[in-house]
């Protein structure tokens, strides 16, 4: 009598071989997680990666450039420098956004209280650009956005020394607001 034979390895399968069998629930879960996971650090470092909506940080942007000069509201005066809007300025030909923040629209506003709060982003921004000398610095490979303006960071140096970031004291008075992409709702 012939000894009995071995069953083989898949003897009595119905199913086909799936992908998760034979794993714990340990590594079934890290195999689903792990795709969801990269797509959440990616969404949380896009903004980083971005140099429209985020300062840069001093090891990525280019050398500072000195502004000096006076200052007025565009159409206003007869000046080379002057203020579009709350985030938006012109220096000579140029016109430079400041990066991170988005302030109403003073040209076609959506109704009264945006028109109002964008005469007071736009008089906070000349009022800062009026208090000095300030520099003016941008990512490496001079960024611009869909509308052609160079993508700058404002800072000036203090008496004492410290940094005073034009952008945060915008941002400060509550006139406009901070813009890190997607879509933007209205002001009210």
């Amino acid at each position: 009598m012939p000894w009995p034979r071995r069953k083989s390895h898949d003897y009595g399968r119905v199913l086909p071989t799936h992908r998760w069998q034979g794993l714990g629930r340990r590594q079934r879960f890290w195999r689903a997680f792990k795709p969801w996971l990269a797509l959440g650090a990616l969404l949380l470092l896009w903004p980083l990666l971005d140099a429209a909506l985020v300062e840069p940080p001093a090891a990525l942007s280019g050398a500072p450039e000195r502004v000096t000069g006076p200052f007025t509201r565009c159409g206003t005066g007869n000046s080379a420098n002057c203020v579009v809007d709350g985030d938006t300025l012109r220096i000579g030909a140029r016109r430079i956004r400041l990066i991170g923040i988005d302030a109403p629209e003073l040209h076609a506003p959506a109704c009264p209280a945006e028109a109002a709060q964008a005469e007071s982003a736009t008089e906070a921004l000349l009022a800062l650009v009026r208090q000095g000398p300030f520099d003016m610095a941008g990512p490496l490979g001079d960024p611009r956005d869909k509308y052609g303006r160079e993508l700058r960071v404002l800072t000036r140096v203090k008496p004492d020394g410290t940094v005073q970031s034009l952008g945060a004291d915008l941002l400060a008075t509550g006139t406009v607001r901070r813009y890190l992409g997607g879509l933007r709702g209205g002001w009210f």
